[in-house]
């Protein structure tokens, strides 16, 4: 997965440890990117803990412990107890208590750019050899993504003409990476996954691996459209509306979550050429409910409003105190996109009423 230039490289990271996380089984998955010296990290990308959780952490690990010997072995890290592993060094005050990891680094033409890992293996003592291979995979995918963001940061110091010609080069070359690597693995890992679904005698079980292949399938779309700088594969041949509708429908396929897309036509219409965008935000703002809302039932509508065009998901969830909570990754990537669009993004919350997040942009 790789990020044309107006895409977020947090959001990209953020996908690609929500996918690590849902295909494993893990309660908790991060991902550290580091400085361009590798001396410390940069960024640090959780799912799998509340923004309260990750708030009372404060600052990002340091890359110690178990951390730094992930980034300085060259094989993935695969261990059933945490505290019980001598290269740990414990947890900081207020950390979720974790027993079982899988590590693996974040690597590219000899770069070591982080650490992609997972910890506590829902339903077994530890991950298994399939799980390292999915990781492996996807931290393939961090690099590329890594590796692309600071070239295209490091060709925009040099002139817009040299810029265009060098990102072109390297598209190509990461596209053909993708395809030859990372794409045929993630299939092979989609196929493997279906053979599963077929022969399990679980109902249950044969239906989350089916949505686990379903997952897949719409990575490797995004995969392919995100290098070409394209929209969202859910946009392909359908109208603005159509395509949050069908978003609204899937989400409340896979998560259980009863939700509903009520959308202006004339409001999606002046919106055509930002549609990507808008079904970016959409997506952020769903994923946030699934990891953190708790809820039973959400709402994703698309409206014309007194300052703009409205895009509003609320839901009945736990909510949080907005004044005590800080912005978590997710919210920021959220805030960030909408400005950049020229909006202004709201949130509002109330402890044990639900959820409303709105961006309002101009029309």
């Amino acid at each position: 997965m790789v990020l044309a230039s107006e895409l977020s490289l947090d959001a990209v990271l953020l996908r690609i440890v929500e996918l690590a996380v849902d295909l494993t089984g893990a309660r908790y998955g991060a991902l550290g990117v580091l400085t361009p010296d590798g001396r410390s990290i940069d960024d640090f990308i959780t799912v799998g803990i509340t923004p309260e959780e990750r708030a009372a952490l404060g600052d990002p690990p340091v890359g110690h412990g178990l951390l730094g010997a992930l980034t300085r072995s060259p094989h993935p890290i695969r261990i059933p107890d945490i505290g019980a592993d001598p290269r740990s060094v414990g947890f900081p005050p207020n950390h979720p208590p974790m027993t079982s990891l899988l590590g693996a680094r974040i690597i590219g033409r000899g770069t070591v750019f982080g650490n992609l890992y997972l910890t506590d293996k829902q339903a077994a003592e530890m991950f298994d050899e399939e799980d390292e291979r999915v990781l492996v995979v996807l931290a393939t995918q961090a690099a590329i993504a890594v590796e692309n963001a600071r070239l295209y940061d490091e060709t925009e110091r040099k002139g817009r003409e040299l810029q265009r010609l060098q990102v072109l080069e390297e598209r190509e070359r990461i596209g053909k990476e993708l395809h030859d690597g990372v794409i045929q693995s993630l299939f092979a890992v989609g196929m493997n996954l279906q053979g599963l679904a077929t022969s399990s005698g679980d109902t249950e079980t044969a239906g989350r691996l089916d949505a686990a292949v379903e997952d897949i399938d719409r990575a490797i779309r995004d995969l392919r459209n995100y290098i070409f700088g394209l929209r969202p594969g859910i946009l392909a041949d359908r109208q603005l509306d159509q395509a949050l509708k069908e978003m609204a429908s899937e989400f409340g396929a896979r998560t259980g979550i009863v939700t509903v897309a009520e959308v202006d036509n004339e409001a999606a219409s002046i919106l055509a050429s930002r549609a990507g965008d808008v079904v970016q935000l959409a997506r952020e703002a769903l994923s946030n409910v699934s990891r953190h809302g708790d809820a039973a039932t959400c709402r994703v509508s698309l409206r014309r409003g007194d300052d703009g065009l409205v895009l509003e998901i609320d839901d009945d969830g736990r909510g949080f105190d907005v004044d005590k909570t800080s912005w978590g990754m997710g919210l920021r990537n959220l805030r960030e996109r909408v400005e950049s669009l020229g909006g202004v993004l709201a949130v509002e919350s109330t402890p044990g009423e639900g959820t409303t997040v709105r961006a309002t942009l101009p029309s």
